[in-house]
């Protein structure tokens, strides 16, 4: 009688979203997959490291933000360390953030819009160490790494990770002190931060910046002009 032939072991991903619903409906596509199942979640930078230590996945799946922490962050943490292939899928618009995440250490973004139809396709090419970017995407960086003329960037474009990050935070409402103990970081220096998006935001107030923040949060995070 003819040996079985062992079966391959199943990639593991890692899906770190602070949302629960989110969480199940992506493992409940990736789990549909012979080659590739969820092997646990996360909602925030520091159970996303705990949980890298204990399951050792293949692949991470990270939302820009995260309860109480940056994706951001812990994109830049994990590649410090070394080797973790990392997807991004976020609501956000990718014109805006795919660049960002590629510079972390990231090697794929797909905004969760398009998830139930690319997320797999994108898993399988991070997993062979590829970049996985939409088509749109992907010829926008071409033509920037080229020197083509681009479309004029947004406002918010111009701002640092650190930046975006307090911008978005202010948009959804929360105040400088929150904002502090949440990054770990002063007030002097979130206020520090808030003058030049101030600066580049061309604006005069900080009640001005709270009002573009909040209109940008409403609008999808597209960026006011």
């Amino acid at each position: 009688m003819a040996a079985k032939t062992p079966r391959a072991k199943k990639k593991r991903i890692l899906i770190v979203d602070d949302h629960p619903v989110v969480r199940r409906g992506f493992a409940s596509l990736i789990n549909l997959e012979p080659d590739l199942e969820v092997c646990g979640g996360a909602e925030d930078a520091q159970s996303a490291l705990e949980a890298v230590k204990t399951l050792t996945p293949d692949l991470l799946i990270v939302d820009i933000f995260l309860k109480d922490s940056s994706g951001l962050d812990l994109i830049k943490a994990l590649h410090k360390r070394g080797g973790i292939p990392i997807l991004v899928v976020s609501m956000h618009d990718e014109t805006l953030y795919a660049d960002r995440v590629l510079r972390a250490g990231a090697m794929g973004y797909v905004m969760k819009r398009e998830a139930e139809r690319t997320i797999v396709t994108a898993i399988r090419r991070v997993l062979e160490k590829k970049t996985y970017l939409s088509e749109r995407m992907a010829e926008r960086l071409v033509q920037g790494y080229s020197g083509q003329k681009l479309e004029a960037p947004t406002l918010e474009e111009a701002l640092s990770d650190r930046e975006l990050q307090i911008f978005e935070m202010l948009g959804h409402g929360h105040g400088i002190r929150k904002i502090a103990e949440e990054l770990n970081i002063s007030l002097k220096t979130v206020d520090a931060h808030r003058s030049r998006i101030k600066e580049k935001l061309n604006v005069q107030t900080s009640t001005e910046v709270l009002q573009r923040a909040v209109q940008w949060v409403q609008q999808g995070n597209r960026g006011a002009s």
